[in-house]
């Protein structure tokens, strides 16, 4: 497991710490235990994670923009500051549709 680039004990901002790629995702890990994971993530404008499913529930957190997330083929809107729960083993998928950053976390115990 690669260290995290983010410090303890130091203040930071989801939204300063990762930029876009034109035409791509980018992935950050913000922290990684056994027991779960948090990835700040940027999304340009039409990129999207397909429809999946975790054996894991995961909590999104709109950090900029905006995105549709589909949970168990139910559509949902959500914009800067908006959050939702993708239970585990339910299909979900998100799209950008709009330049968008988010905090993932996901609980695996």
């Amino acid at each position: 497991m690669e260290p995290s680039k983010f410090m303890t004990a130091k203040p930071f901002a989801f939204d300063k710490e990762v930029d876009y790629s034109d035409g791509g995702i980018i992935s950050i890990q913000v922290m990684a235990k056994p027991t779960g994971n948090i990835t700040l993530f940027s999304f340009d404008k039409g990129q999207m994670l397909s429809e999946h499913t975790s054996p894991f529930d995961a909590m999104l957190q709109v950090v900029e923009g905006k995105a549709e997330v589909t949970i168990g083929g139910n559509s949902n809107t959500l914009t800067q500051g908006m959050t939702i729960i993708m239970p585990a083993n339910i299909t979900h998928a998100v799209i950008a549709t709009e330049k968008f950053k988010m905090v993932l976390t996901m609980i695996k115990q």
